[in-house]
């Protein structure tokens, strides 16, 4: 049984308050330019990441004092929602088109993406599911593979969107959960060289795809089209040198790299904070991981371990994932940096993950 709830990791709350306040700054420095060009207002995206900001951590509070055992009772539940709105963002007429992808599900100003809520919600899933099967990970057909079936469901109606990269995040999420709840490497390995296989699948039977990853090997032979990103992007960083161009002097933000305060902040970052800025956002990160990964270690039961674990690996493979791709160490995908990119969906389900993490960290006894 849990013992008395105690204060949360302080280090792990403060960690997340210290990207939020980094993600705010660089917001407003990155979107300045485009926002004025397109909204005649300069604080056009800094005001609304201020309201998903201070909502989210409402969000992250209240979370934080609730039991993470009502979430078990809610696995379920919050996982079918996530499935019904996955399939209802590929209906026509409801689903809101942007930049060719049908992600986001609303009316009037107020939209999600149901995929954001997907990470979360496949969390919560596999957690309740690899604690009441961790006595049979050992088999393939009774333990794996019916979280893997499940999971194919939430990745095809993703891909679907496309959002090759949010589905690979949830893929390698569910991957590292498994191996953590004593899933045997043969199986691991036999999924890891299918998932290969039906990624390449995937890349190959969508244009755009195969664009991006002949760009990624040589982004130069095509600088105008599908190499443009990851040149601007590794411009922006390789300008920065070691102590940047200086706060609000980014020169690539004015309307030369795509996205610079979403997908490609980091870049932004980069340029004008230089190496030991791209270096503080690294270890925030590491930090967050690290208390996080050991909250998960000294969870007082298997769901609070698995769900700990999960959680944390969502946030960091995500933000791996989002600096690989600007720093062009995989292919351009589209998955913002947690906590510090543009974005209502995607912050304020990260920030509820966080609360959860946050109410374990209150059963165990950290230093």
């Amino acid at each position: 049984m849990a013992t008395r709830p105690k204060s949360p990791d302080y280090i792990l709350f403060c960690t997340v308050l210290s990207l939020l306040a980094v993600g705010i700054i660089m917001v407003y420095s990155s979107s300045a330019v485009s926002a004025y060009v397109n909204f005649n207002d300069s604080y056009y995206f800094l005001k609304r990441q201020l309201v998903w900001v201070f909502l989210g951590i409402f969000v992250m509070v209240t979370a934080m004092n609730i039991d993470y055992r009502v979430w078990r009772k809610l696995a379920l539940p919050v996982f079918a929602v996530t499935v019904i709105l996955l399939i209802l963002v590929l209906i026509p007429g409801l689903g809101r088109v942007v930049n060719g992808a049908r992600r986001w599900l609303g009316f009037g100003s107020f939209y999600i993406q149901p995929s954001e809520l997907a990470k979360l919600g496949m969390v919560l899933f596999s957690a309740e599911y690899l604690a009441l099967r961790q006595d049979k990970m050992g088999s393939f057909v009774k333990g794996m593979l019916p979280l893997i079936v499940w999971l194919l469901v939430v990745f095809g109606l993703i891909l679907k969107e496309p959002d090759l990269g949010t589905a690979l995040s949830i893929a390698g999420t569910t991957f590292i959960m498994t191996f953590i709840a004593g899933a045997q490497i043969k199986h691991l390995v036999g999924l890891g060289f299918v998932g290969i296989i039906g990624v390449i699948a995937a890349i190959i039977v969508e244009p755009y795809r195969l664009k991006r990853l002949l760009a990624f090997r040589n982004p130069w032979a095509d600088p105008l089209n599908t190499g443009y990103h990851i040149i601007q992007s590794l411009y922006a960083i390789g300008s920065g040198g070691l102590f940047g161009v200086g706060l609000g002097r980014s020169r690539e933000k004015f309307l030369y790299l795509p996205e610079p305060h979403t997908d490609f902040i980091f870049a932004i970052i980069g340029e004008e904070l230089g190496l030991v800025g791209t270096v503080t956002v690294v270890i925030l990160f590491f930090l967050l991981a690290w208390r996080g990964y050991r909250v998960a270690l000294a969870a007082p039961d298997i769901y609070s371990s698995m769900l700990a674990g999960g959680i944390t690996t969502m946030i960091v493979l995500q933000a791996l994932m989002n600096i690989a791709v600007v720093t062009a160490s995989m292919p351009v995908t589209g998955i913002p940096l947690p906590f510090i990119s543009f974005g209502g969906s995607a912050l304020i389900f990260t920030l509820c993950g966080v609360g959860i993490l946050l109410n374990i960290s209150r059963y165990v006894t950290l230093k």
